[in-house]
């Protein structure tokens, strides 16, 4: 267990801090102090064994989104009248180009990564690979706001059971204009699945 005086950039072994770091060490619940300990290491703790926190979509994950998002090598002005190309890549895109499959994917590979970073910053408990897919699946559809203000950050940060969580919230984010999107429907329950897996 981490001992928060030994992170303690002003501690200068003085009595009064000692006894001020020892009130909070003995008034902090395990749970927050292994969080605690997990930032300040670098990594997330979970039931005791430090492990890396995933930054990256797995291709599990690429695969699910791809899946969903659906693929236009040539590209074309999508429903907002914006040049799209590959799997929704906006960016730099020009009229008349056109990319191979490989490249539509390393362009949706280097999308992801500010969605990979917004899951990373948002959500607090430690998360398997395929939780982590799942949620950045979630947040590049539905977007890194969404995520922010959900019910399903709230719970899984005040550490409920995760798999509850996808469970229960995750099918809320499919309405449309008119009530429940099928494609949507299908694309929660395929990252509710991903995620409990």
């Amino acid at each position: 267990m981490i001992k928060l005086k030994d992170c303690a950039i002003y501690y200068e072994g003085s009595t009064h801090q000692d006894d001020a770091w020892e009130y909070l060490q003995q008034n902090t619940t395990d749970e927050i102090l292994e969080t605690f300990a997990s930032y300040y290491r670098g990594t997330k703790v979970e039931a005791g064994v430090q492990e890396t926190e995933p930054t990256h979509t797995s291709q599990a994950g690429i695969d699910l989104i791809k899946s969903f998002e659906g693929l236009e090598l040539s590209s074309y002005y999508c429903s907002s009248n914006v040049l799209t190309i590959g799997y929704g890549h906006t960016q730099s895109v020009e009229e008349g180009q056109t990319i191979t499959e490989h490249d539509a994917e390393e362009l949706l590979r280097k999308d992801l990564m500010w969605f990979e970073q917004e899951v990373s910053r948002l959500i607090v408990p430690v998360l398997t690979q395929h939780e982590f897919d799942a949620i950045v699946s979630f947040t590049f559809n539905t977007g890194s706001g969404a995520l922010a203000s959900s019910t399903f950050c709230k719970r899984m940060n005040d550490g409920e059971n995760k798999a509850r969580c996808f469970r229960e919230e995750f099918p809320k984010w499919v309405k449309g204009p008119n009530g429940p999107l099928p494609g949507l429907v299908r694309r929660r329950d395929a990252e509710v699945e991903l995620a409990t897996s």
